[in-house]
């Protein structure tokens, strides 16, 4: 916190709240890790021929956006099972655009932005609950999409052995199919599964680019409520506690 702005406001106007616990905020960077190596990974495998990757490469590639996109999906998986039994601020009755007034709690926190005195929340304010909802909506896309591609590209749990026991040959077994071979695989069973498969890569790539804008517009949002509420916005995200210069407590949702 900067030196001077501190000295500038009295002691008894700062008001210190723990809000985000330790499961949120491990989730949180344990998320932004998994994203950001999927995105990086995930870049390359779709521009793969033109940066000259060989196909044993694409291959392994692959199994590397596999195993981060478990970290991911795993992760997720416990931030949603979170929702309904971390504190009161990591619960979906604090996360979700839902509950009686919250359209009003909208347009009261768009009006006090406007006056430059924007109402204080202790957790997520009530725009930020829909970016944040919208960021949920689109990691869970990624994440069943994603596992979903795992089974039918490279054969990988969940859904790997399955898609195995689709596609081999009649006098072949699904032991002896391998990534990025066409042996021992039927070739009308396989262009069935290709088809089956078609609406999930659809999904998972265009979710892609909207979950990257998305990204971009949470930086900018909490970066300029940061500038704008001075509470320690992004602080929180590493030691759980918000910081307020007001006399009235925050809202809680």
């Amino acid at each position: 916190m900067n030196t001077a702005t501190t000295a500038a406001i009295p002691a008894d106007t700062f008001h210190c709240y723990a809000v985000w616990d330790r499961s949120t905020r491990w989730f949180h960077w344990i998320n932004v890790l998994s994203v950001l190596g999927l995105i990086v990974l995930g870049t390359i495998i779709l521009n793969g021929k033109a940066l000259g990757v060989s196909s044993e490469g694409k291959i392994l590639l692959k199994v590397l956006h596999v195993y981060v996109g478990y970290v991911f999906a795993f992760n997720l998986l416990w931030r949603l099972v979170w929702g309904f039994i971390g504190n009161r601020y990591a619960r979906w009755a604090a996360i979700l655009p839902i509950g009686r007034g919250y359209w009003q709690s909208v347009r009261e926190y768009v009006a006090s932005m406007r006056s430059q005195q924007p109402v204080a929340y202790a957790g997520h304010n009530p725009v930020g609950r829909l970016m944040v909802t919208a960021l949920l909506l689109l990691l869970l896309a990624q994440a069943v999409t994603g596992l979903v591609l795992a089974g039918t590209d490279i054969y990988y749990p969940p859904l790997g052995n399955t898609v195995k026991t689709w596609i081999v040959a009649d006098g072949s077994t699904p032991e002896q199919i391998v990534a990025g071979s066409k042996e021992h695989i039927d070739s009308a069973r396989y262009q069935e599964m290709r088809e089956f498969r078609k609406p999930f890569i659809t999904v998972h790539v265009y979710a892609f680019y909207v979950l990257l804008l998305a990204i971009l517009v949470h930086i900018l949002a909490v970066v300029l409520t940061e500038l704008r509420e001075r509470n320690g916005l992004i602080s929180a995200m590493f030691h759980g506690r918000k910081v307020f210069h007001t006399q009235q407590p925050p809202k809680d949702f």
